[in-house]
């Protein structure tokens, strides 16, 4: 869980990071580049669940890169959304919470759910992991060649 946790840290320190300087109109990327890069991000980590037996040094910087990509798409939306002027901090502060809450949520859930019961068993990876990448895999392969082509 610790390892989890630090994952998710970095994460959340990269797309604050680019949602704050997106929001506040010192970084603009076409969301015609960065919704493909959000897609790949998502199909390039299910791959690494699993081709890969154990975390990597490497995989903090990973996730750092792809949290600057996601906070990117974060701002896209929050764009959408339209941030009132007079408001601009409390709104952007609490879209990021909101994020945040939603991102640890999914993470508890899916710790207490699955992994704190069948993280240790011998077939968690084969009939867990592999299965759950996979769909998300394929997803995220779709989600990357419909941003592209559409």
């Amino acid at each position: 869980m610790r390892s989890v946790i630090f994952q998710c840290s970095a994460f959340t320190l990269a797309h604050s990071l680019t949602l704050i300087l997106s929001a506040a109109g010192l970084l603009s990327i076409d969301p015609k580049i960065v919704e493909p890069l959000i897609a790949i991000s998502i199909l390039i980590t299910a791959i690494e669940n699993i081709v890969q037996n154990k975390v990597r040094q490497w995989r903090m910087a990973i996730i750092f890169i792809f949290g600057l990509i996601h906070g990117l798409g974060f701002a896209n939306a929050l764009k959408e959304i339209g941030i009132p002027e007079n408001h601009f901090i409390g709104s952007l502060l609490f879209f990021n919470i909101g994020v945040e809450f939603g991102q640890l949520l999914i993470v508890a859930m899916a710790y207490f759910l699955i992994s704190k019961w069948f993280g240790k068993k011998p077939w968690y990876k084969e009939r867990i992991t592999y299965p759950i990448s996979s769909m998300i895999a394929c997803i995220a392969l779709y989600w990357t060649i419909e941003r592209i082509l559409f």
